[in-house]
């Protein structure tokens, strides 16, 4: 009991921070040209929210690319057609586009990647999406993300 008290009050001065596991979310892109989730929740009470995109499958990100973008509702087809002029050096995404609330990096298979996002950028009740920009997975690559009390 004294030995695990002494590892959390080192860890604690470490500065090493373990994320609070409802404050974030594995979600899978496959080569079938599928997210295995179609809602996210946030809860309230985390101040950060970090997703992990898992491409599970074996094709490239040239063929079967995929990442994971945070977008209102409204702004979900704009920045889709944006993002796939921007082409996949820019990871289907424009740069310094402020539509954009979060996105990981576009990956292929057997690779993964995370984005962690301030929550101050969400409002209970508004309508968020989450989508897939690589060009035209976005119409079936895609969920909704909501903010819970």
């Amino acid at each position: 009991m004294l030995r695990t008290a002494a590892a959390l009050a080192a860890l604690t001065l470490s500065g090493v921070v373990y994320a609070d596991p409802q404050c974030s979310v594995t979600i899978h892109g496959t080569d079938q040209m599928t997210y295995d989730l179609k809602t996210i929740t946030v809860p309230a009470s985390c101040e950060h929210f970090t997703v992990n995109l898992k491409h599970p499958g074996t094709l490239p990100k040239n063929v079967m690319g995929h990442n994971w973008v945070l977008t209102r509702k409204d702004d979900l087809k704009a920045v889709a057609d944006d993002g796939a002029k921007a082409g996949q050096s820019n990871d289907y995404i424009q740069p310094g586009d402020a539509r954009v609330i979060a996105h990981t990096k576009l990956i292929g298979g057997n690779e993964e990647a995370s984005v962690t996002f301030d929550t101050k950028a969400l409002k209970q009740g508004d309508d968020y999406v989450f989508f897939c920009s690589y060009p035209f997975h976005a119409t079936v690559m895609k969920g909704t993300l909501t903010v819970s009390d």
